[in-house]
Protein backbone atom coordinates (compact mmCIF):
# COMPACT_ATOMS: atom_id res chain seq x y z
CA UNK A 1 0.00 0.00 0.00
CA UNK A 2 1.27 3.54 -1.03
CA UNK A 3 2.46 6.34 1.91
CA UNK A 4 -0.02 8.69 0.64
CA UNK A 5 -3.28 5.99 0.17
CA UNK A 6 -6.13 6.94 2.49
CA UNK A 7 -8.66 5.46 0.39
CA UNK A 8 -11.25 4.72 2.70
CA UNK A 9 -10.33 6.78 5.47
CA UNK A 10 -13.25 8.11 7.22
CA UNK A 11 -12.73 11.85 8.82
CA UNK A 12 -14.79 14.68 10.65
CA UNK A 13 -14.46 18.26 9.54
CA UNK A 14 -15.00 20.71 12.10
CA UNK A 15 -15.48 24.25 10.02
CA UNK A 16 -15.51 22.38 6.88
CA UNK A 17 -18.62 24.52 5.01
CA UNK A 18 -16.49 26.76 3.43
CA UNK A 19 -12.88 28.55 2.76
CA UNK A 20 -10.04 26.61 3.59
CA UNK A 21 -11.85 24.36 5.65
CA UNK A 22 -14.17 23.03 3.00
CA UNK A 23 -11.20 23.18 0.52
CA UNK A 24 -9.75 20.52 2.61
CA UNK A 25 -12.50 18.61 2.71
CA UNK A 26 -12.89 18.39 -1.33
CA UNK A 27 -9.13 17.79 -1.29
CA UNK A 28 -9.41 14.23 1.09
CA UNK A 29 -13.16 13.28 -0.83
CA UNK A 30 -10.55 13.29 -4.00
CA UNK A 31 -7.99 10.65 -2.04
CA UNK A 32 -11.34 8.28 -1.18
CA UNK A 33 -11.94 9.36 1.82
CA UNK A 34 -15.40 9.50 3.49
CA UNK A 35 -16.53 12.76 5.03
CA UNK A 36 -18.90 13.85 7.60
CA UNK A 37 -18.62 18.29 7.81
CA UNK A 38 -19.83 20.03 10.43
CA UNK A 39 -20.34 23.40 10.95
CA UNK A 40 -22.96 25.90 13.27
CA UNK A 41 -25.16 26.83 10.56
CA UNK A 42 -27.17 24.16 8.89
CA UNK A 43 -28.01 26.23 5.27
CA UNK A 44 -23.80 26.48 5.04
CA UNK A 45 -23.48 22.78 5.79
CA UNK A 46 -26.48 22.68 2.73
CA UNK A 47 -24.93 24.50 0.43
CA UNK A 48 -21.17 23.16 0.86
CA UNK A 49 -22.48 19.47 0.53
CA UNK A 50 -24.20 20.68 -2.86
CA UNK A 51 -20.88 22.19 -3.38
CA UNK A 52 -18.65 19.11 -3.09
CA UNK A 53 -21.41 17.04 -4.59
CA UNK A 54 -20.66 19.30 -7.93
CA UNK A 55 -17.02 19.23 -7.64
CA UNK A 56 -16.44 15.72 -6.60
CA UNK A 57 -19.71 13.42 -7.59
CA UNK A 58 -19.34 12.39 -4.15
CA UNK A 59 -21.54 12.97 -1.39
CA UNK A 60 -20.75 14.72 1.58
CA UNK A 61 -22.76 13.81 4.77
CA UNK A 62 -23.05 16.87 7.57
CA UNK A 63 -24.05 17.60 10.71
CA UNK A 64 -24.99 21.01 12.53
CA UNK A 65 -22.96 21.48 15.81
CA UNK A 66 -21.11 24.49 17.85
CA UNK A 67 -17.48 23.04 18.32
CA UNK A 68 -17.36 26.20 21.75
CA UNK A 69 -19.98 23.74 23.36
CA UNK A 70 -18.31 20.24 24.05
CA UNK A 71 -22.01 18.87 24.65
CA UNK A 72 -22.09 19.19 20.71
CA UNK A 73 -18.84 17.73 20.15
CA UNK A 74 -20.21 14.55 22.09
CA UNK A 75 -22.85 14.97 19.60
CA UNK A 76 -20.70 15.03 16.76
CA UNK A 77 -18.88 12.50 17.52
CA UNK A 78 -21.98 9.97 18.05
CA UNK A 79 -22.83 11.22 14.53
CA UNK A 80 -19.48 10.05 13.13
CA UNK A 81 -19.56 7.20 14.60
CA UNK A 82 -23.27 6.11 13.63
CA UNK A 83 -22.25 7.20 9.99
CA UNK A 84 -19.15 6.94 9.39
CA UNK A 85 -18.21 3.62 11.99
CA UNK A 86 -15.27 4.82 13.44
CA UNK A 87 -13.20 8.45 12.98
CA UNK A 88 -9.71 8.16 11.66
CA UNK A 89 -8.66 12.00 11.14
CA UNK A 90 -9.90 14.63 13.03
CA UNK A 91 -9.84 18.10 10.76
CA UNK A 92 -10.73 21.08 13.07
CA UNK A 93 -10.60 24.21 10.25
CA UNK A 94 -13.17 26.92 12.77
CA UNK A 95 -11.83 30.09 12.84
CA UNK A 96 -12.88 33.80 14.04
CA UNK A 97 -11.03 36.71 13.53
CA UNK A 98 -12.56 40.40 14.24
CA UNK A 99 -10.25 43.54 13.69
CA UNK A 100 -10.27 46.36 16.49
CA UNK A 101 -7.59 48.44 18.04
CA UNK A 102 -5.88 46.84 20.84
CA UNK A 103 -6.93 49.99 22.94
CA UNK A 104 -10.65 49.84 21.72
CA UNK A 105 -10.83 45.89 20.94
CA UNK A 106 -14.16 45.00 22.55
CA UNK A 107 -13.57 42.20 25.15
CA UNK A 108 -16.67 40.15 24.37
CA UNK A 109 -15.62 40.02 21.05
CA UNK A 110 -12.03 38.95 22.17
CA UNK A 111 -13.68 36.36 24.36
CA UNK A 112 -16.14 34.91 21.26
CA UNK A 113 -12.40 34.97 19.37
CA UNK A 114 -11.07 32.60 22.17
CA UNK A 115 -14.38 30.09 22.34
CA UNK A 116 -14.21 29.65 18.66
CA UNK A 117 -10.30 29.22 17.55
CA UNK A 118 -9.04 28.05 20.83
CA UNK A 119 -11.71 26.60 22.90
CA UNK A 120 -13.10 24.82 19.39
CA UNK A 121 -10.50 23.50 19.20
CA UNK A 122 -9.58 22.15 22.76
CA UNK A 123 -13.44 20.52 22.78
CA UNK A 124 -12.77 18.61 19.30
CA UNK A 125 -9.68 16.87 20.71
CA UNK A 126 -11.04 16.44 24.16
CA UNK A 127 -13.91 14.85 22.88
CA UNK A 128 -12.30 12.69 19.67
CA UNK A 129 -9.35 11.76 21.67
CA UNK A 130 -10.71 9.13 23.60
CA UNK A 131 -12.01 7.06 20.44
CA UNK A 132 -8.84 7.59 18.74
CA UNK A 133 -7.15 5.89 21.81
CA UNK A 134 -9.70 3.32 21.86
CA UNK A 135 -8.89 2.63 17.78
CA UNK A 136 -5.20 3.10 18.52
CA UNK A 137 -5.03 5.15 15.62
CA UNK A 138 -5.94 8.93 14.79
CA UNK A 139 -4.87 11.48 12.48
CA UNK A 140 -5.78 15.25 14.17
CA UNK A 141 -4.96 18.52 11.31
CA UNK A 142 -5.59 21.84 13.22
CA UNK A 143 -5.70 25.09 11.16
CA UNK A 144 -3.82 27.96 12.86
CA UNK A 145 -2.28 31.23 10.53
CA UNK A 146 1.11 32.39 9.91
CA UNK A 147 -0.21 35.02 12.93
CA UNK A 148 0.67 32.13 15.30
CA UNK A 149 4.28 33.29 15.15
CA UNK A 150 3.95 36.62 12.86
CA UNK A 151 2.91 39.80 14.23
CA UNK A 152 1.02 42.46 11.83
CA UNK A 153 2.72 46.13 11.20
CA UNK A 154 -1.06 47.61 11.65
CA UNK A 155 -3.16 47.82 14.64
CA UNK A 156 -6.35 45.17 14.83
CA UNK A 157 -5.02 40.99 15.20
CA UNK A 158 -4.34 41.18 19.11
CA UNK A 159 -7.33 38.61 19.36
CA UNK A 160 -6.45 36.54 16.21
CA UNK A 161 -2.97 36.27 16.41
CA UNK A 162 -2.79 35.63 20.06
CA UNK A 163 -5.62 33.06 19.81
CA UNK A 164 -3.49 31.53 17.25
CA UNK A 165 -0.36 31.43 19.70
CA UNK A 166 -2.75 29.43 21.91
CA UNK A 167 -3.60 26.96 18.95
CA UNK A 168 0.12 26.47 18.28
CA UNK A 169 0.70 25.30 21.86
CA UNK A 170 -2.01 22.98 22.05
CA UNK A 171 -0.91 21.40 19.14
CA UNK A 172 1.96 20.99 21.04
CA UNK A 173 0.61 19.55 24.16
CA UNK A 174 -2.16 17.20 22.55
CA UNK A 175 0.55 15.63 20.52
CA UNK A 176 2.53 15.38 23.60
CA UNK A 177 -0.02 13.26 25.21
CA UNK A 178 -1.93 11.67 22.30
CA UNK A 179 1.51 10.24 20.28
CA UNK A 180 1.79 7.18 22.90
CA UNK A 181 -1.56 5.56 21.51
CA UNK A 182 -0.76 6.32 17.75
CA UNK A 183 -2.74 9.38 17.38
CA UNK A 184 -0.67 12.42 15.62
CA UNK A 185 -1.51 16.20 16.13
CA UNK A 186 -0.37 18.62 13.63
CA UNK A 187 -1.42 21.99 12.39
CA UNK A 188 -1.28 23.84 9.24
CA UNK A 189 -0.58 27.65 8.93
CA UNK A 190 -1.94 29.58 6.12
CA UNK A 191 -1.24 33.33 5.10
CA UNK A 192 -3.91 36.03 4.34
CA UNK A 193 -5.96 33.48 1.71
CA UNK A 194 -8.85 34.75 -0.45
CA UNK A 195 -11.25 32.93 0.66
CA UNK A 196 -15.17 33.72 0.50
CA UNK A 197 -15.38 35.19 3.64
CA UNK A 198 -12.22 37.54 2.82
CA UNK A 199 -13.59 38.89 -0.66
CA UNK A 200 -15.15 41.35 1.22
CA UNK A 201 -11.98 42.82 3.14
CA UNK A 202 -10.07 42.44 -0.32
CA UNK A 203 -12.47 44.60 -2.01
CA UNK A 204 -12.55 46.89 0.40
CA UNK A 205 -8.82 47.36 0.85
CA UNK A 206 -8.46 48.16 -2.95
CA UNK A 207 -8.98 44.88 -4.59
CA UNK A 208 -6.49 43.92 -7.24
CA UNK A 209 -4.00 46.66 -5.91
CA UNK A 210 -4.06 44.96 -2.37
CA UNK A 211 -4.10 41.39 -4.02
CA UNK A 212 -0.35 42.83 -5.98
CA UNK A 213 0.64 44.29 -2.64
CA UNK A 214 0.58 40.87 -0.49
CA UNK A 215 1.73 38.95 -3.32
CA UNK A 216 5.11 40.85 -3.81
CA UNK A 217 5.49 40.53 0.45
CA UNK A 218 6.04 37.08 -0.21
CA UNK A 219 8.74 34.83 -2.22
CA UNK A 220 5.96 32.67 -4.31
CA UNK A 221 5.28 36.05 -5.54
CA UNK A 222 1.05 35.20 -5.84
CA UNK A 223 -1.39 35.59 -2.99
CA UNK A 224 -2.34 32.21 -1.52
CA UNK A 225 -5.94 30.42 -2.31
CA UNK A 226 -7.64 27.19 -0.24
CA UNK A 227 -5.90 25.57 -2.56
CA UNK A 228 -2.73 26.23 -1.23
CA UNK A 229 -3.51 24.62 2.26
CA UNK A 230 -4.86 21.08 0.62
CA UNK A 231 -1.28 18.99 -0.16
CA UNK A 232 0.03 20.16 3.56
CA UNK A 233 -3.46 18.97 5.40
CA UNK A 234 -3.83 16.09 3.02
CA UNK A 235 -0.34 14.75 3.84
CA UNK A 236 -0.75 15.10 7.45
CA UNK A 237 -3.50 12.58 7.27
CA UNK A 238 -1.84 9.95 5.33
CA UNK A 239 0.75 6.97 6.59
CA UNK A 240 3.19 9.33 5.14
CA UNK A 241 3.36 11.49 8.28
CA UNK A 242 2.89 8.53 10.61
CA UNK A 243 5.97 10.23 12.64
CA UNK A 244 5.21 13.85 12.56
CA UNK A 245 3.45 15.05 15.51
CA UNK A 246 3.29 18.75 16.96
CA UNK A 247 4.75 20.45 14.40
CA UNK A 248 2.99 23.38 11.88
CA UNK A 249 3.50 23.67 8.43
CA UNK A 250 3.42 26.78 7.20
CA UNK A 251 1.46 27.04 3.86
CA UNK A 252 2.71 30.95 3.31
CA UNK A 253 4.76 31.11 -0.18
CA UNK A 254 7.69 31.63 2.42
CA UNK A 255 6.33 34.48 4.48
CA UNK A 256 8.14 33.29 7.50
CA UNK A 257 11.08 32.51 5.76
CA UNK A 258 11.47 36.12 5.88
CA UNK A 259 10.45 37.65 8.95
Amino acid sequence: MSMFDIAGKNAVIVGGAGGIGQAIVQGLMEEGVNVLISSRKVESLERAAAELKEATGKDAKYFAADASKEEDMQALLAEGIKELGKVDILVCALGLNKKFPTEEFPMDIFRAIYEANVFGVMNACKVFGPHMKENGYGKIVILSSVRDCVATKTAGNAGYASSKGAVKMLIKQVASEYGQYGITVNGIAPTVTETPMMKNIIEQRGGDAYRESLAKDLPMRHMATPHDSVGAAVYLCTPASDFVTGNVIYCDGGLTATR
